[in-house]
This record gives structure tokens, C-alpha cells and sequence, in this order.
């Protein structure tokens, strides 16, 4: 099973679901569109941990909500993000393509890629 965190107004998350569906079309393809289904604490955490790496690299710093919510803050917790993704699901990075237990951001498009290998 492959599921794409999607925001269908996003040029990279389209091909990234093209790519995904022209790479493995045999394969089962689940699309999430976030921004209609807000994820909850628990699955970013879960995302997060397939992802590795730095909370902020899953989170959209340039959005305007991130400086008007004062997330750029010292001290700003990881729990503080968490829940300003839940409200704000446009401040998570897309797509976000997970496949066995392993998760990409795919920006550019070649991280998908490697994920299907």
C-alpha cells in the first residue's frame, strides 16, 4: 500500500500522484488530501518518525501562518508544532508519499522515485 498526503492545488504533489500511479499501477494507492482531512497528533507523529529527520523539514516555514502563529519562536516545542499542524494542516510539507513502513517528502520528485525503487 502506498499512501500520498496530497494537495491537489500543489504542481508537485500532482506528479507525485502521477508518478505513483504510472510506477506502480498494480499496486494499491491510497490519497489523503489533508487539508480536507486534517491529520491528528498522532499520525504526524507517525509520519514523522517514518520521515526521520527534523520536525521542521514536514513543516511549510515560508506559509504566513507559521510567523503569525509565532512558530518560529525559540523555544517553540515539538508538541507546540505538532498541534499547529492539526489546526493549520496548510503548514504540512506535501506530498508526503509513505510506502513500507518509509515516508518521503517528495520535493523534488526524485525522492519518490527512490522510495519505489
Amino acid at each position: 500500500m502506498i499512501t500520498i498526503y496530497h494537495n491537489p492545488r500543489c504542481s508537485k504533489s500532482r506528479a507525485a500522484c502521477e508518478l505513483v500511479s504510472n510506477a506502480k499501477a498494480n499496486e494499491p494507492v491510497e490519497v489523503i488530501e489533508y487539508l480536507k482531512q486534517p491529520l491528528t497528533v498522532d499520525q504526524l507523529k507517525a509520519l514523522h518518525a517514518m520521515l526521520g529527520g527534523p520536525l521542521l523539514d514536514m513543516i511549510r516555514t515560508g506559509e504566513t501562518e507559521y510567523t503569525e502563529l509565532g512558530l518560529d519562536a525559540p523555544g517553540v516545542t515539538d508538541d507546540q508544532l505538532y498541534e499547529a499542524i492539526v489546526r493549520h494542516p496548510i503548514l504540512l510539507q506535501r506530498p508526503i508519499v509513505v510506502r513500507d513502513g518509509r515516508a518521503v517528502i517528495g520535493r523534488p520528485t526524485e525522492n519518490v522515485a527512490a522510495l519505489l525503487g
